[in-house]
């Protein structure tokens, strides 16, 4: 296989050997594993990202009540709050949460979301992505490029480890959501493919041993205000990551300290 990689290493020399992206070199995979051409691939990803985006301004716009009743309508205020003050955390970290605890709303209402990697973590990718893509004045192309490049670290993390927080801990969940984010965001902004990783890797290690404790059984809350969390650890990771900042310990040793944790 021309395009495989089992970890962060693997994915790394691929991406020096290729001279491509972490996005490319994932679309590239896909293409191979599926037999579809690069156009179809890209294409589905796209229709992903459309979901995404969908979800992540339903609850800006209108408040929802999800099945359990104990969410619903959070986006809306932290939005409006946003919107008509000086935050503390700032426009583009509140921009993302709002979109991020919509695209929860969305989730338990029995909307139509994007499983990124799970449910209940799905609003943070959306979040990061689609603010950061805003932020920085990106085609849909670009945000569909930094999709692929956040699922090359969920595929690491699901090759060598568990995305599940029933498995793993929430740390497992929004923690693998909260990496993928952050990889994203930094090639994204045109960081390397290293950079990626450092910031992954940070984001990562940033939420090591956070248990998973829905209560009632459903993914609501506390999930949703981890949600929010997650978006700012990711989008903190990159820029910290940008900045030069590097990681300590390896993305793979930080992946599988989290699967022994």
């Amino acid at each position: 296989m021309d395009y495989g990689f089992e970890n962060g290493k693997e994915l790394l020399d691929l991406c020096r050997k290729r001279k491509k992206k972490k996005g490319q070199i994932m679309a590239l995979r896909e293409m191979e594993i599926s037999g579809k051409t690069i156009e179809a691939v890209r294409n589905t990803m796209k229709e992903k990202l459309q979901i995404m985006n969908a979800a992540a301004k339903k609850g800006l716009d209108s408040e929802m009540k999800s099945v359990g009743g104990l969410i619903g309508g959070e986006a809306r205020k932290l939005n409006a709050w946003n919107e008509k003050n000086t935050t503390l955390s700032g426009n583009t970290i509140n921009e993302a949460v709002a979109r991020a605890l919509s695209v929860m709303e969305v989730n338990a209402s029995m909307g139509r979301i994007v499983a990124a990697p799970t449910a209940g973590s799905c609003g943070i990718i959306p979040g990061v992505v689609l603010t950061a893509g805003e932020r920085l004045g990106l085609k849909e192309d670009e945000l569909v490029e930094g999709l692929f490049a956040a699922s090359a670290i969920g595929l690491i993390v699901v090759q060598n480890a568990t995305v599940s927080g029933a498995e793993g801990g929430c740390q497992a969940e929004t923690g693998t959501a909260a990496a993928m984010a952050s990889a994203a965001a930094v090639q994204m902004a045109g960081g390397t493919p290293v950079m990626s990783l450092h910031a992954a890797a940070m984001a990562f290690k940033n939420v090591l041993g956070l248990i998973c404790d829905p209560i009632a059984g459903l993914v609501e809350s506390p999930c949703q205000k981890r949600n929010a969390l997650g978006v700012a650890n990711a989008m903190v990771s990159a820029d910290m990551a940008l900045a030069g900042i590097e990681r300590v310990i390896p993305f793979d040793e930080v992946v599988e300290a989290m699967y022994r944790v």
